[in-house]
């Protein structure tokens, strides 16, 4: 175990920098950017917001926050009313509009997102009360959803369909990604590794970034539900593997 524990850092030492190689540059903070809106740091964790909202789209696993937060400030300073449609995100700036779509069941709103948050892993945007109960996620406590950035000066151009179940409409699947590689054999040593310590499933896919990089993605999953999810990325941790991230597909 300690020996594959070893392996396991020392091939997701080069699955880090395959990363890095390709992380987008850093952008600067406009002059005058409001302070909620600049880099932050909570939980000893750095965070970076976007520049803009538009062309913001995204997958993942949406939470929501309800009575303990009603009545308290956001991070703009305004009150949260859990009874409006807002949300909170780590890296949008704010304000912003997104279309929020449960994946499981084709329910959609639009928010306003003006407040930071969820700072719980794994979780990529934090719904009102009011949102959360539109998407039909107030029971389970989350959902697989999918985030687009929307025009507020034009709420009505693209109204979102009747609250009904998708028919014919394939089932979201989860997954971690632990790592991506410039080269095959890496990828495949790194996937032996989480197998044998206990992983499954863990499956390598190629990726295409551009026209001329392939990476090879270390995937666990697909994943049966959140609960799941969570228990990996937490023995993950355990065992000093960070950095990994939800996917959808």
């Amino acid at each position: 175990m300690r020996r594959s524990a070893h392996a396991l850092a020392a091939l997701f030492a080069v699955s880090l920098l395959a990363a890095c190689a390709t992380a987008p540059p850093h952008v600067a903070m406009a002059p005058g950017t409001a302070a909620y809106n600049r880099p932050y740091v909570v939980g000893g964790r750095h965070y970076s917001v976007l520049p803009a909202c538009a062309g913001y789209q995204q997958r993942g696993i949406a939470s929501w926050y309800g009575p303990g937060f009603n009545g308290h400030p956001t991070s703009t300073g305004s009150t949260y009313n859990m009874y409006a449609l807002t949300a909170a995100s780590k890296v949008l700036p704010l304000p912003c509009w997104v279309r929020v779509t449960n994946l499981r069941n084709g329910r959609q709103v639009v928010v306003k997102v003006n407040d930071r948050g969820p700072f719980v892993a794994n979780r990529i945007i934090d719904l009102s009360y009011a949102a959360a109960r539109d998407l039909d996620m107030i029971g389970p406590g989350t959902a697989i959803v999918e985030l687009q950035a929307v025009d507020p000066g034009r709420p009505r151009s693209n109204p979102p369909p009747p609250r009904t179940q998708v028919q014919g409409a394939p089932a979201p699947r989860l997954f971690l990604q632990v790592g991506a590689f410039a080269g095959r054999d890496n990828a495949q040593h790194l996937a032996t590794a989480l197998r044998d310590m206990g992983f499954g499933p863990v499956r390598v896919d190629t990726l295409l970034r551009g026209q001329r990089q392939t990476l090879f993605a270390v995937r666990l999953g697909p994943l049966a539900s959140v609960d799941k999810l969570d228990a990996a990325a937490r023995r993950m941790n355990a065992i000093g593997i960070k950095g990994f991230r939800v996917q959808v597909d």
